[in-house]
């Protein structure tokens, strides 16, 4: 399976112990999936790191070192304009279509309204948990 984290579930899969997004990384990992991501999302990923948990360039360089082990990273080809409420999130879409994903992971209101788009399912970490048995 495929699947694209977007930007708050890495932030929660990352940042904080125990939590259900963290718990699902550890678990997709161990299962063998595949975790896709964009430059995009990881230049979003940095700035919420700095603008909202205050860390130092060094500190993120590392977090950073430690999810790129993780994730395999895709050049998304393909614009679009889904998301007219907040088209920052349109970003994530277009790194799972690069990705040729099975699924994006978010908690993300106006993304999981779509609940899916050309194929690819749009889900919140605890349902792709109980769906898989993880």
């Amino acid at each position: 399976m495929k699947v694209v984290f977007d930007t708050n579930v890495l932030l929660s899969a990352t940042l904080w112990y125990e939590s259900e997004a963290q718990k699902l990384l550890f678990e997709l990992i161990k299962a063998d999936f595949t975790i896709y991501s964009s430059v995009e999302i990881l230049s979003e990923y940095k700035k919420v790191l700095k603008r909202d948990f205050n860390y130092t360039h060094e500190e993120i360089g590392s977090i950073l070192e430690t999810v790129l082990a993780t994730l395999i990273l895709v050049e998304p080809i393909e614009k679009i304009y889904v998301v007219k409420d907040d088209p920052e999130d349109n970003k994530i879409i277009e790194c799972a279509l690069a990705a040729n994903a099975d699924c994006i992971i978010s908690y993300d209101a106006h993304l999981l309204k779509l609940e899916e788009y050309r194929g690819i399912k749009i889900v919140l970490p605890k349902v792709v948990r109980r769906e898989l048995s993880l």
